[in-house]
């Protein structure tokens, strides 16, 4: 299959004590680069996560956010520390007989005293087994995502593709017929110019310009190239920089062509392919 380098998804996973949330976009790049955007809690989680996407991904800027959100404790869910308690009122007790005047603790201070409901803190390092498995989901959609979008500009390269075949298609006939008009013109003028020189001379002069704007080669390679357009489209994978490659080849052809045309049909048809092949460079742009 086919992928753009554009993608997007999302997802969030309830745990024990809060909520994760992975969210994964990318855009084009000639390589593949990460941009990680974790809290310092889950840092450690970075390497993980940078070798599941790196085993599925293989161009663009990915840009992968991580975040936690703790969810508030229930009520049901608290349970006083007993010996705190019993400390802070002995403590209390002692205060207030040494200093009468002191206000007592209230229950407010004591529900808000560190460590009054046991040790609160989370133990990040439990997250790796949850937090890959929602990379995992994420990966799936979004790969998903690049892939439909990947099958949209095939599709857009193919319509391109058989435009280009069927200007090929239209100007191949007329070649032959132009090229033996033109050389006939050329013939008549070396004629005039050079009076009385030998056919044999003239006749020289005429076949070495005729090699000189025989376009032939230039056309079946533009077919041969298209040719391999469409197989690596359907090889699928990560083709961009092949593709790429491939237009480079096809803008050389259709330029030798302009350069060794002489008649309209093939300028015109030059300038046709030239314009078609940018259309499919921009598309290309974006395949993974």
């Amino acid at each position: 299959m086919i992928s753009s380098m554009t993608g997007y998804a999302v997802k969030t996973r309830d745990i024990e004590r809060g909520t994760l949330q992975l969210e994964l976009k990318s855009v084009n790049s000639r390589y593949l680069d990460f941009h990680f955007r974790i809290s310092e809690d889950l840092r450690a989680l970075e390497m993980p996560l940078r070798e599941l996407l790196a085993s599925r991904l293989a161009r663009g800027k990915i840009e992968c956010r991580l975040s936690f959100n703790a969810s508030a404790a229930r009520a049901d869910q608290l349970e006083l520390n007993a010996d705190l308690l019993g400390s802070l009122t002995v403590l209390n007790a002692r205060v207030r007989e040494a200093m009468p005047e002191a206000r007592p603790l209230s229950v407010n201070d004591v529900l808000r005293w560190p460590g009054m409901f046991g040790d609160q803190s989370i133990d990040f390092a439990t997250f790796n087994a949850p937090v890959l498995a929602l990379a995992r989901e994420v990966l799936d959609e979004f790969t998903a995502s690049r892939g439909r979008e990947g099958e949209k500009l095939a599709a857009m390269i193919v319509d391109r593709v058989n435009a280009m075949r069927d200007i090929v298609r239209n100007v191949a006939p007329r070649i032959p017929e132009a090229q033996a008009l033109f050389a006939d013109k050329l013939r008549q003028r070396l004629q005039e110019a050079l009076g009385n020189a030998s056919d044999d001379r003239i006749m020289q002069e005429v076949a070495v310009f005729a090699t000189r704007i025989d376009v032939a080669e230039e056309l079946s390679r533009l077919g041969t190239h298209l040719d391999e357009v469409e197989r690596v489209l359907r090889q699928g994978g990560a083709s961009g920089k092949r593709l790429d490659f491939l237009m480079q080849e096809l803008n050389r052809e259709a330029n030798t062509l302009g350069s060794k045309s002489a008649i309209t049909e093939v300028s015109q048809a030059s300038v046709d392919l030239k314009l078609l092949i940018e259309q499919m460079r921009e598309q290309i742009q974006n395949l993974e």
